[in-house]
């Protein structure tokens, strides 16, 4: 079989078996479980605590003692193993320990999979630079695929969503037995410490001052890459409280509506090279950071019926938010630092945004939202003056009935139901992302050298 297919097949699947399930957990976390929302945040902060340590220590095994193949195979069945368990669990706490063993399982597998491909192409004779992108877009495909069949299907609250991630996982686990042997070069010497073999020595570009500022600005950018993979599923879904949207498309099929993100991200991989030669790297991430202010501000103020463009515009600039700052960020340590520091300071680079950043963001989001912006409604009087409708509506009492909640004689619910204000969460997430802007564009000083023009020409051609 063809090597190329072969490794697409494999980026496919990467994406496939995370998405069906991360976009749509928070209805099966606020919906089917009800669980406090405060909770939530820790759920999203497993891929943080997971990213510090695991990445490191599997890509030291895979250097040193076995086959990344045959590891990224064993790692994706484990992932699987507790992707079936998961339904299983019943409390929040024992959910948290469990997802966060499924993370130290899938996280490290994302960095595996592009060193197989490179290792492969490589030995096959290809050209990595023109032929790994073109693979690694069937894996934002495979996102897309999986979030579609999550929400087509009807499970995007419920538990099927782990068996969906969990049977796909394991195929892919057996499938991955069966690719090309990339065998461990023993790169990793004995001599080094433990310090130097887990990349600990790029904290020392703190002691520069600029690096310094960049890692920082980057964990606190960081801290908002994930709010909408954490929230948007369950913010559209919660439409259908109020009867004038409950009944529209983008209410039912709200995935489908959030999957435009990651179609708007390989779009946006393509501008990348016109937007650096023009604006050089800081410009660029000053103008992905902006988009993170429009990405928020488009979803406090739009709804499913004449504010659906705003929601679908958020949807396209996400694309501009995400894959900008990644990608300058990444070239700017590239010609920031020496060949010696330069895989540590990338490593950094991903600790501070995809580490400390997403444990920052998913924590104190969760527990912001939950004391600022969460209110109990323990009336149908109260429900109904929220949602703009009479307390006997049909399409109220459903939406009740769904989440187990009857309504008394007295008026009273038979259980109080919370209800979060969207419109100042994602205001107030906006105006995080238009400081952080700001400070950055004052504070962050940097000027284009040869190593960037170089750098930028590079991926221009």
């Amino acid at each position: 079989m063809n090597v190329k297919f072969r490794l697409t097949l494999m980026s496919f699947m990467q994406f496939f078996v995370w998405a069906a399930w991360l976009i749509t957990i928070a209805n099966y976390w606020f919906g089917t479980k009800q669980w406090d929302g405060a909770d939530f945040g820790i759920i999203f902060s497993t891929m943080g605590i997971a990213s510090l340590f695991m990445p490191t220590l599997t890509g030291i095994m895979a250097d040193k003692w076995i086959n990344a193949e045959k590891l990224y195979a064993v790692l994706h069945i484990l992932y699987a193993c507790v992707m079936f368990y998961l339904p299983q669990v019943t409390s929040p706490n024992s959910f948290f320990w469990v997802i966060l063993l499924a993370m130290c399982f899938y996280m490290p597998t994302i960095a595996l999979s592009n060193s197989i491909s490179y290792t492969t192409l490589k030995n096959s004779e290809f050209d990595v630079i023109k032929s790994f992108p073109p693979i690694r877009v069937w894996g934002t495909v495979g996102f897309i695929v999986a979030m579609w069949i999550t929400n087509l299907t009807g499970n995007k609250a419920s538990a099927n969503q782990f068996y969906i991630a969990g049977v796909s996982a394991f195929a892919l686990g057996i499938y991955s037995f069966t690719l090309p042997a990339c065998k461990p070069l023993k790169l990793i010497s004995d001599k080094k410490s433990w310090v130097q073999k887990l990349g600990l020595e790029s904290f020392k570009l703190f002691a520069d001052y600029k690096m310094a500022l960049f890692f920082i600005f980057s964990m606190f950018l960081g801290g908002a890459l994930q709010l909408t993979n954490a929230y948007g599923d369950v913010f559209l879904d919660e439409f259908k409280m109020f009867p004038q949207y409950a009944e529209l498309y983008v209410v039912k099929r709200s995935t489908l509506i959030l999957s435009i993100s990651q179609i708007s991200e390989t779009l946006f991989i393509l501008a990348i090279p016109f937007f650096l030669k023009r604006y050089g790297i800081k410009n660029v991430m000053v103008i992905s950071m902006l988009a993170w202010v429009f990405r928020f501000g488009l979803f406090a103020f739009g709804n499913p019926a004449d504010g659906l463009w705003m929601i679908i515009l958020s949807c396209i600039v996400y694309g501009m938010a995400f894959d900008f700052f990644n990608i300058s960020g990444s070239l700017f340590v590239e010609t920031s630092t020496t060949p010696k520091m330069r895989s540590s300071a990338q490593g950094m680079f991903m600790m501070m945004t995809n580490g400390f950043g997403a444990i920052l963001g998913s924590l104190t989001s969760g527990w912001i939202i939950q004391k600022y912006f969460t209110s109990a409604y323990t009336t149908i009087q109260e429900l109904a003056t929220l949602v703009s409708a009479q307390p006997n509506n049909k399409l109220l009492i459903s939406f009740l009935g769904s989440k187990g909640i009857s309504v008394l004689d007295n008026g009273q619910l038979s259980r109080a139901i919370p209800v979060i204000n969207w419109h100042s969460v994602w205001l107030t997430f906006a105006i995080y992302a238009l400081i952080i802007t700001v400070l950055f564009a004052l504070l962050f000083k940097h000027k284009h050298t040869k190593a960037e023009e170089k750098a930028i020409d590079a991926i221009t051609h």
